[in-house]
């Protein structure tokens, strides 16, 4: 379950439209499952294959009709189960889109807004397989969890630039904000050059310069990266906690309080 279902549910017609939906409209963003029945023309796929990949505002349901290129579709590889492999094409896409879009390199020190969350837990440790060292925003709550991925965690809120400062005496030299603006604007403030910063979520107040980006600019092969990551232990996915669909709301409830530590899975 993405930020992007909570626009969707509770953001009116506005948030909708940030999406490109009209309401009324369907639900749900990831999913995963087996190839029930194949169109004229398609290839790639057979019935029964196990696959995940992403249907926009149509993926909390029984079925899903996968329509290329708008959607998109994977072969589940052997060793990843269904849960995983459904919280998979949009945080982890947009997770290494954000890093993607700064350039981040080996001996980087990157500040990371929002890291404990979805696609967080994706960032900071796409980061730390990259080479670089991670600061991750978070409420103090969750610092322990962020220390378990590599990362070293920051209050938000005022006076978040000063603390990075503190903690971080050779400088931070990119930065991606995965919730808002207050990473990018602190990032600015510590002198990170505007090319080198990235943004998923501000909507039309991306700071001057800031790189705004999204999953569909993951590149070729991203998803491909982070399944092969999976399957050797480098990198994990937690599962904050799985609801069956006729618990949707309180799925969709727990989201929107955003202090969720990791995914939200809804099964059928």
């Amino acid at each position: 379950m993405s930020r992007a279902v909570i626009y969707e549910m509770f953001g009116g017609p506005e948030a909708a439209a940030r999406f490109g939906l009209t309401l009324p409209s369907g639900f749900g963003y990831d999913f995963a499952g087996v190839v029930d029945e194949i169109g004229s023309g398609a290839t790639g796929f057979a019935v029964g294959d196990r696959v995940y990949g992403g249907a926009v505002a149509r993926a909390a349901a029984d079925y899903v009709v996968v329509k290329t290129p708008a959607d998109t579709l994977f072969p589940t590889p052997e060793g990843i189960g269904d849960e995983v492999a459904s919280t998979l094409p949009i945080a982890g896409a947009t997770a290494a889109a954000a890093l993607a879009a700064i350039d981040l390199r080996s001996g980087d020190t990157v500040l990371i807004g929002g890291a404990a969350g979805g696609v967080g837990v994706f960032a900071v440790q796409l980061a730390k397989l990259a080479g670089a060292t991670v600061i991750g925003t978070a409420s103090e709550g969750t610092f322990e969890f962020l220390r378990r991925f590599g990362a070293e965690p920051v209050a938000y809120g005022p006076g978040l630039a000063d603390r990075v400062r503190a903690l971080t005496p050779g400088g931070v030299t990119a930065a991606t904000d995965l919730f808002g603006t207050e990473t990018a604007e602190a990032a600015l403030a510590l002198g990170v050059a505007p090319q080198r910063i990235s943004t998923i979520a501000a909507g039309l107040d991306v700071p001057e310069g800031v790189r705004p980006t999204g999953g569909t600019e993951a590149g070729p092969g991203a998803l491909k990266r982070i399944t092969d990551a999976i399957l050797t232990g480098e990198l994990t996915v937690p599962i904050a906690a799985t609801f069956p669909i006729e618990q949707i709301r309180d799925a969709v409830a727990l989201q929107a309080g955003r202090h969720v530590h990791g995914k939200i899975v809804v099964t059928l």
